[in-house]
């Protein structure tokens, strides 16, 4: 028999997979119908920040590896550069996971703000060593403030829909020890 911990974990696990390939699916659907539309917000790494301050165990780096990696192959961007930088932003949370827990969600969102911010600087600064073009700086401000701005509704769908909520405070003395 399976553990009960266990299988949860592995179900969640399936569950950021399936989410993330509908995130995918949908995107490279042909929906653009104007150059002037706003980005889309980068729902996968949202989803992956939001599950790493909740449920660290729920997302482990292998498969968020995975799915930036097919997402940069799919979107078409420099192969591993945003993966190997959300693995850096994701780690440097899950670190920080147990001060956060304690923060409001405002300090929280933040905080996920913040390092979208860093992670996108250090992008264009890698992007600019190498003279790979660009976008606009603006068009590249409006999309880190679009994600930026769906992380709440984002930390909405995974705590109402998937679950994924924050462990109490006798859930979080517990897995101390």
């Amino acid at each position: 028999m399976v553990d009960p911990l266990t299988l949860r974990r592995w179900t969640y696990r399936a569950g950021f997979l399936a989410v993330s390939a509908c995130v995918i699916f949908i995107h490279i659907l042909p929906f653009h119908i104007s150059a002037d539309a706003l980005p889309a917000p980068d729902l996968l790494v949202l989803l992956a920040f939001a599950w790493v301050l909740r449920k660290p165990a729920y997302v482990p780096v292998l498969l968020v590896a995975g799915v930036i990696l097919v997402s940069d192959i799919l979107f078409m961007r420099p192969l591993g550069l945003w993966t190997a930088l959300v693995l850096l932003g994701l780690e440097f949370l899950r670190v920080r996971r147990n001060v956060s827990a304690e923060l409001p969600f405002l300090v929280e969102w933040m905080m996920v703000t913040a390092v979208l911010f860093a992670l996108t600087i250090l992008n264009g600064l890698v992007l600019a060593l190498f003279a790979v073009p660009r976008p606009p700086l603006t068009a590249i401000l409006v999309h880190v403030f679009i994600t930026a701005a769906c992380y709440p509704a984002v930390v909405a769908f995974s705590a109402f829909v998937m679950g994924v909520r924050s462990a109490g405070p006798a859930e979080r003395e517990g897995s101390r020890a």
